[in-house]
């Protein structure tokens, strides 16, 4: 059997230095693109620079093109990505990183050959394996909370010791922080930074605290 093509390491390096900016990281789901960038600037002010924008709604890859001029220091991601040609249409738009709920052989050997870092998403130990495969060290653990949470990411440790994940799915301010004190935990993903009904009311300030309230509580 031939090795298939595998993944730089620098690659895991630079999800790891993205990662290192934000414990948190907020998953938008954005209706209206004017939203996208005081949103953005709402979460940065908080003191959350690590963003990913799910590719959930049509004007998501403008917004991420929108989030990236007007805030030179966050790093914005895609997220929802579930084929190459979406990973294609996040590079285009100037994504700093791709995040996928789970992952195809597709996807894993695009994210190879791709400038862009891939969080391929995954639930079960076996599929922490087909990305190993590739090179893949970095995964998201989705959806955390129904797939074995905090246990599930205990007894991965044991056997993929090389691996790091950032749980997303039921993870919320009350029980971030015993994930984050796991050691194979780099970051961990959640949508309550962005409520739907403060984003349609334009609540940025509302917003501005929640991310105020996770940064202070969850600094390195």
């Amino acid at each position: 059997m031939s090795l298939d093509k595998q993944l730089p390491s620098t690659r895991t390096a630079e999800l790891d230095s993205i990662c290192l900016k934000a414990e948190v990281l907020p998953v938008i789901s954005l209706e209206r693109l004017e939203d996208a960038v005081p949103l953005g600037q709402a979460l940065v002010d908080g003191g959350l620079t690590v963003l990913e924008v799910t590719l959930r709604t049509e004007c998501a890859l403008e917004a991420i093109k929108r989030m990236r001029e007007a805030l030179p220091s966050a790093s914005i991601g895609a997220g929802t990505v579930l084929t190459p040609a979406q990973y294609r249409q996040a590079e285009q738009a100037g994504a700093d990183f791709v995040v996928t709920p789970g992952a195809t052989e597709a996807l894993y050997r695009y994210g190879v050959e791709s400038p862009v870092p891939m969080l391929p998403g995954v639930a079960t130990v076996s599929e922490v394996m087909s990305g190993w495969q590739y090179g893949y060290r970095r995964f998201k653990f989705f959806p955390a909370v129904s797939s074995g949470g905090i246990s599930a990411l205990k007894a991965f440790a044991g056997p993929l010791s090389g691996a790091r994940f950032c749980p997303t799915g039921g993870i919320t301010l009350e029980n971030a922080g015993e994930y984050l004190a796991l050691e194979n935990v780099m970051c961990v993903g959640g949508s309550w930074l962005t409520p739907k009904a403060l984003i349609d009311e334009e609540n940025w300030a509302a917003i501005r605290e929640l991310a105020r309230q996770a940064a202070e509580r969850f600094h390195h």
